[in-house]
């Protein structure tokens, strides 16, 4: 069985006031959850306050991007080796925010992945198709695109040191979540898709769902066969939400 996981990623929100006070009751909640996984994704300039405020427990705390380069003349952007120094053992990669808004495409976010794992960092690498795409039955040919841009370049084997995530762009932020089938149907075509290639990466790597998943759809969308747990946005702001869904991944 492949263990659950819960994944925060907190956006642009955060403050070091805010984050002290969600932070101690998210690690009050979960510490006797011991049969999945849980992380937060913060904004990089909160990564030593979330070390020093997660060390010893059992919240796992990672960054929101990185960039593909080592060192060098690259103001503004963050080393994946700063993040190991901080602890990070996850990393969000290609979010749909990161490609929409920023115009990440399927060749930077491959490069991010791999330089990602070149240093031991999980990437949590995000999928997803748009309301047109959806409309225009072109999910399966956005989201088996965007999975080739990694395993293209650097092969099906590393998946096994990955997170995947579909993240329906029509899902993220609009509080119309996929339905639990609509969620399973795709990510069996991930995992199918990953099979052809490889059948024991396919039946061990851990694919989340996100979109508007909240305390009252997670333990639906988490029971189907395909879906390891979620990745979740507006609802890791607040404990009262984040604990649940933790907590419906735990049963």
């Amino acid at each position: 069985m492949r263990r659950k996981l819960v994944v925060g990623n907190w956006k642009m929100n955060g403050s070091i006031a805010t984050n002290k006070v969600l932070l101690e009751a998210v690690v009050s909640g979960v510490r006797n959850l011991q049969d999945a996984d849980f992380v937060v994704c913060v904004p990089s300039p909160y990564l030593c306050q979330v070390q020093s405020l997660l060390q010893g427990t059992n919240v796992a705390w990672g960054a929101q991007n990185l960039c593909s380069t080592k060192d060098g003349a690259m103001t503004g952007a963050v080393a994946p080796s700063m993040l190991v120094d901080y602890g990070c053992t996850y990393v969000l990669i290609g979010h749909s925010e990161r490609r929409s808004l920023f115009h990440e495409t399927d060749d930077t976010a491959a490069a991010r992945f791999n330089a990602a794992t070149e240093v031991g960092l999980t990437p949590v690498f995000c999928m997803g198709e748009s309301r047109e795409e959806r409309d225009s039955d072109w999910t399966d040919f956005v989201v088996g695109r965007q999975l080739d841009s990694i395993m293209r370049r650097y092969g099906v084997d590393v998946l096994a040191k990955a997170v995947l995530a579909y993240e329906p762009l029509w899902a993220v932020g609009t509080g119309n979540p996929a339905s639990p089938e609509q969620a399973q149907e795709v990510h069996a075509f991930i995992r199918n898709r990953i099979a052809r290639c490889n059948a024991d990466i396919a039946s061990e790597v851990r694919i989340l769902y996100g979109g508007s998943v909240k305390p009252a759809n997670a333990g639906q969308l988490f029971t189907m066969p395909d879906i390891d747990g979620g990745l979740i946005g507006g609802a890791s702001l607040t404990a009262d939400e984040f604990v649940p869904i933790c907590k419906a991944a735990n049963q």
